[in-house]
């Protein structure tokens, strides 16, 4: 069942948006435990099948892997990096995008739009065209030129728009061509991407925090959704969950004057989720943090030493960790999720 965020109406059959223009939640019921529910032959996002509203026979000939957790200790804290940008797009949208095509052909849907600073538009891409759905993709023009040569690689059609990725997201809307596909409201991508947490519990056990970088919040909460249902699954703790934006763009945090140049990929300042995002701030008894582009920077730098090649975007979750830790924010010997999103390859 689908339930409305804004207005509360529920839908039993396909749906990306409410009439009301309110962005969905999926809810579903889960019988048994944990252990019981995987699909043990599968050592892939397969695995999860019994968690995620799909049809065996429509899924999507691309599969998407389990990544891979690296651990570090710094300064006393156990910090276990996820290494979402090893994904075949080179981001952890992947996850979303292999249950959104799941439904489009269960639906029999064919022709698609999507907005997009640039991973949701990649991932689209890959996978549409290994199922042959034409995929009309807006973009910002300052989106950077790696992304776009990769993006007419995969063949689809792409809408460059002159100003921010608000006025992009409109374009979209209001295109006629394809059905409108928004990850920001789409709620079966949020059933995809809370498999990170049920691949985390399975590699690491329970985390203190977990911190995601943060725009339209499809990493930030569907990793707090699988994290919930573990909680009601096998009754383990909810982390804090520590949202972390792009300075200047903030829609948690507190509006900051600078203006973040590298942080592109969150540079959403009215997500339609937010107060949602906010919700589960609350009950996680987490916190928001904004970074800027000098501390992203060095993050990146930090984080090519230790051998993860990533985005702009992919390092505010890195930067804010430091700035939390100068704070003395984490207690020696926490678990700390460090989520690294983005490929810094396709920026090349």
């Amino acid at each position: 069942m689908l339930r409305c965020l804004k207005c509360g109406r529920t839908y039993e059959d396909f749906k990306i948006m409410c009439k009301c223009g309110g962005a969905l939640e999926y809810i579903g019921e889960k019988r048994g435990n944990f252990e019981s529910l995987l699909r043990k032959e599968f050592l892939d996002i397969r695995r999860y099948l019994s968690f995620l509203p799909l049809k065996e026979e429509f899924l999507p000939r691309l599969t998407t892997p389990i990544t891979p957790i690296v651990e570090r200790k710094i300064e006393g804290v156990n910090v276990f990096f996820k290494l979402e940008y090893l994904m075949p797009s080179g981001s952890f949208k992947d996850r979303g995008t292999y249950v959104t095509i799941a439904k489009l052909k269960e639906e029999g849907i064919s022709e698609v739009t999507l907005d997009s600073s640039g991973n949701a538009a990649l991932s689209l891409a890959l996978f549409a065209k290994s199922e042959g759905i034409k995929a009309h993709i807006f973009i910002p023009k300052h989106t950077s030129e790696g992304k776009k040569r990769l993006l007419r690689l995969l063949g689809v059609e792409v809408h460059e728009v002159e100003g921010s990725r608000m006025e992009v997201h409109e374009k979209a809307r209001s295109f006629l061509e394809g059905i409108y596909i928004s990850h920001w409201y789409n709620p079966y991508f949020l059933e995809g991407t809370k498999t990170v947490a049920y691949e985390v519990y399975e590699q690491i056990g329970s985390v203190d925090y977990a911190l995601a970088p943060t725009g339209s919040g499809t990493l930030f909460l569907g990793l707090y959704k699988g994290f919930k249902e573990l909680e009601t699954l096998e009754g383990t703790k909810t982390p804090r969950m520590i949202a972390v934006q792009g300075k200047g763009y903030e829609s948690l945090c507190k509006m900051s004057e600078e203006k973040s140049r590298l942080a592109e990929g969150i540079a959403i300042p009215e997500p339609p989720r937010r107060e949602q995002m906010r919700k589960a701030l609350e009950e996680s008894n987490g916190i928001c943090i904004s970074v800027g582009d000098k501390e992203i920077t060095d993050a990146i730098e930090d984080l090519i030493s230790m051998g993860f090649l990533v985005e702009p975007t992919a390092a505010t979750a890195y930067a804010a960790f430091k700035l939390l830790l100068e704070e003395g924010y984490f207690e020696k010997g926490a678990k700390v999720l460090i989520l690294l999103t983005g490929s810094g390859l396709k920026n090349i």
